[in-house]
């Protein structure tokens, strides 16, 4: 019997640095070599151009980068051999491709044969697919590789089958959404039980703009059992150790965690999405306003979470029509947080742009262009700490507001970027309670109080908006699972709410255009996953 022990990489890699991340392989190689004995290291899909490289990939000076990089790799003398994704190169077609170098010697090449381009996926812009699978053996062992939507369809582990592959290697860079691991765990253990053949499925752990990668690596053997799991959100190098006997290959020992409870998970993407945004994009801080509202007061606890106390100034704006409640509880959080908390009163600049205003607008009852009004001052506030600190602003509505555009542009919505933007309302309420139960982050009478922008005397949401527990589940038919207003009915909901809520969501398609990015943590958020157009007659009902 002989052992083979391969190292999955759950790492995350730059989007465009490509020699950095040519650095950070070799790196890694040489140590999973001199620490865990790794004779083979398996990265991720794309993980010399970072993943999704969008547009870079049309770059004129793509290939000789690509061609540089490859050639360091060969020259850098490796101590085990390396399987990579990357750009590939062939009769002046480009394919998302994987390589296996060993012994300074490029052994192995693969064409991802599969290429997603629905949702956030758009490889068909960019990609040639592969024709077929491959296979190439290593130590003795016969491996294929397939590349993350491969993995999804059965011809192309049938075909590596029948030419008698006897592991899968499946690089992936598969965005998290909720649930998004036990689906992944599932999906693979159906297709390699069919084929009787072993896969160790590696996924990158990092966040690019709106799509957060959660690792969640694992190992299944050819009876289709999960026996090995990474941790989710953590940069992971994991050994698996193969045994091999003749024909025959089992897994050695395992390790297999759970995978996170889906409120915890919720918060780590939120968390990391943010602190990649704010980092990586040279960010010393985030400025937000702090309403006593509970959408603020989760945004601060994830912006703490992320960056610490030190880099996260809150800033409470009250007019007229602010509680005292509301001040004494954003006082309060800023307080339990630590965090720098100032109060810039804003009635003198409304009275001022109010009487401006006047004689153009007449403005005699108050009304929605008084609430916005106040909404947008309270954005020009935030803006000036930022141009001034440097520090990013952090909006903070969330999913249901931006469905139905019951937001202010340039107001409320003025922002860098938005923790909260792909999270409906009912999930703030119970991830707010969840993280309480962790450490005291969020005072419960921020989240025990009927939600109000406080624009007006005694406004509540539910004054405008239906309750957010029917909100939330009319926007998720329509929008992520694309039902028609009618099919939302038949399910028993009125019949004037839905048509309502559907129609907002359609006309507010603008707004949501020149929103902030955002974390997305569902299988369908505004942004990348849903490209509507704004001008259209598509009615509701169809």
């Amino acid at each position: 019997m002989k052992n083979l022990r391969i190292v999955m990489a759950q790492q995350g890699f730059e989007i465009g640095d490509i020699f950095g991340n040519v650095q950070k392989i070799i790196q890694l190689a040489k140590q999973a070599f001199d620490e865990q004995q790794a004779e083979m290291v398996v990265f991720s899909e794309l993980c010399l151009i970072g993943y999704p490289p969008e547009d870079l990939l049309l770059r004129p000076s793509l290939k000789n980068r690509v061609d540089q990089a490859i050639e360091q790799l060969l020259k850098a003398d490796l101590p085990c051999a390396i399987v990579i994704g990357l750009p590939l190169f062939k009769e002046g077609q480009l394919f998302n491709g994987a390589m296996c170098i060993n012994d300074q010697k490029i052994v192995h090449q693969y064409h991802k044969q599969c290429l997603p381009n629905y949702q956030v996926f758009d490889e068909k812009r960019y990609f040639e697919h592969g024709e077929q699978s491959s296979v190439f053996d290593f130590n003795g062992v016969s491996f294929s590789i397939l590349i993350c939507e491969d993995i999804w369809f059965d011809q192309p582990i049938a075909q590596a089958k029948e030419l008698g592959a006897q592991c899968i290697l499946a690089l992936n860079a598969s965005p998290f959404h909720l649930g998004r691991a036990a689906q992944r765990v599932e999906q693979v253990q159906n297709i390699a039980k069919q084929n009787a053949i072993p896969v160790l499925y590696v996924n990158g752990h990092y966040a690019q703009d709106e799509l957060v990668f959660d690792g969640a690596s694992f190992v299944v053997n050819q009876q289709g059992e999960c026996v090995q799991t990474c941790v989710e959100f953590e940069d992971v190098m994991s050994a698996v150790d193969l045994a091999v006997e003749g024909n025959n290959l089992s897994i050695g020992e395992t390790n297999q965690t759970s995978w996170l409870p889906v409120m915890e998970s919720l918060h780590q993407a939120l968390v990391l999405g943010l602190k990649s945004y704010v980092n990586k994009n040279g960010f010393p801080g985030i400025v937000l306003g702090l309403s006593g509202g509970i959408d603020s007061g989760l945004s601060l606890a994830i912006a703490v979470d992320a960056l610490g106390a030190d880099r996260v100034h809150a800033v409470m704006m009250p007019f007229a029509y602010t509680s005292e409640m509301s001040i004494a509880d954003a006082k309060e959080q800023a307080d339990l947080l630590g965090v720098k908390f100032d109060i810039v009163p804003i009635v003198d600049v409304f009275e001022a742009s109010f009487k401006t205003l006047q004689p153009v607008l007449n403005l005699d009852e108050p009304g929605v262009t008084e609430q916005n009004l106040q909404a947008r001052i309270r954005g020009l506030m935030l803006m000036a700490i930022s141009n001034k600190t440097g520090s990013m602003v952090l909006t903070t509505g969330n999913k249901s507001e931006m469905a139905v555009g019951y937001a202010t542009l340039y107001g409320d919505m003025c922002g860098g970027y938005n923790a909260l933007k792909d999270v409906p309302k009912t999930l703030v309420f119970e991830l707010s309670r969840f993280l309480n139960t962790i450490k005291p982050m969020i005072p419960s009478r921020v989240i025990e109080r009927p939600p109000s922008a406080e624009l007006a005397p005694d406004q509540k949401d539910e004054d405008s908006l239906p309750p957010y527990d029917i909100l939330d589940a009319i926007i998720e038919h329509y929008v992520e699972h694309d039902l028609s207003a009618d099919a939302i009915c038949a399910k028993g909901f009125d019949k004037e709410t839905v048509y309502w809520v559907c129609k907002q969501i359609d006309r507010n398609e603008y707004k949501r255009r020149q929103a902030a990015e955002g974390v997305r943590i569902t299988p369908r958020g505004f942004g990348r996953d849903r490209r509507y157009p704004i001008t259209h007659k598509w009615l509701p009902g169809d």
